[in-house]
């Protein structure tokens, strides 16, 4: 299944409100019946709804799309970005790592490592469970339904009592007018809270994220000490970003 496909698929409907299955098919070149079963995998998913030769989307502007569907979604990117996280953080320190897609696949670059790591995802906990050198804290909180994000009281007051070297932060949005975004009100306040309880903060962004802000502001840019993005990010966003002090890395 092309993870590309899906979201052409669910951008195609999501703009015009519903597209039929046929349509679909002279979109994006595939057959009437991968279209269906693509249809039924992203109604699966709650990115949209099935009715008889075609669908109809649920997300409204401005809402985050499902997190099954994001996790493919620029893996490649995501690994890059992952690998040089990684790269910029030293044995023995200690990491608070937020949720999302992108932070996920850094839990994993950092399975082998020798650090202390707070996952604030039950997804990143979760890749993280068998590390053999690495030690795991888990915070409280309430996961967030399909992101497993923990939110709430007992997560920021987690966070409040810890302080680590580094946070891995990542955004629904970032821009140097708007700053650091998320679309979820709870979601930023624990992302203020990891931010508050490390020396150094780095932000981890798809070029994407750099056209995009989302009703929630966690940070200004000028916050932030790093920012790892990919190739793809557009350069009068990077430039900004360096203009306001923060060190960029495009992998």
């Amino acid at each position: 299944m092309s993870a590309d496909r899906l979201r052409q698929i669910t951008d195609a409907v999501r703009e015009s409100g519903r597209r039929s299955v046929l349509e679909l098919a002279g979109l994006t070149g595939a057959s009437e019946m991968t279209i269906r079963r693509d249809l039924e995998t992203l109604a699966e998913q709650g990115v949209l709804e099935r009715y008889r030769g075609g669908a109809r989307s649920l997300l409204l502007r401005g809402e985050e799309p499902p997190f099954a569907l994001r996790a493919q979604d620029g893996l490649d990117a995501k690994r890059r970005i992952a690998a040089e996280v990684a790269a910029l953080i030293a044995d023995g320190e200690s990491v608070v790592l937020d949720s999302g897609t992108t932070c996920l696949e850094v839990a994993r670059a950092l399975h082998d490592r020798r650090l202390t790591v707070m996952p604030l995802s039950l997804h990143a906990a979760n890749a993280l469970a068998d590390a053999p050198q690495l030690t795991l804290l888990l915070p409280g909180g309430q996961p967030r339904r399909g992101e497993l994000a923990l939110t709430g009281p007992l997560t920021e007051a987690s966070l409040a009592a810890l302080r680590f070297d580094t946070a891995v932060v990542g955004c629904c949005g970032l821009t140097v007018a708007d700053g650091l975004t998320a679309y979820d009100l709870a979601d930023a306040a624990v992302k203020r809270a990891a931010i508050a309880s490390a020396r150094r903060v780095i932000a981890v962004a798809e070029a994407g994220k750099f056209s995009r802000t989302a009703l929630a502001h966690v940070i200004p840019a000028s916050g932030l000490h790093a920012v790892v993005t990919d190739r793809g990010a557009p350069a009068d966003a990077t430039e900004a970003l360096t203009a306001a002090g923060v060190t960029v890395r495009e992998v």
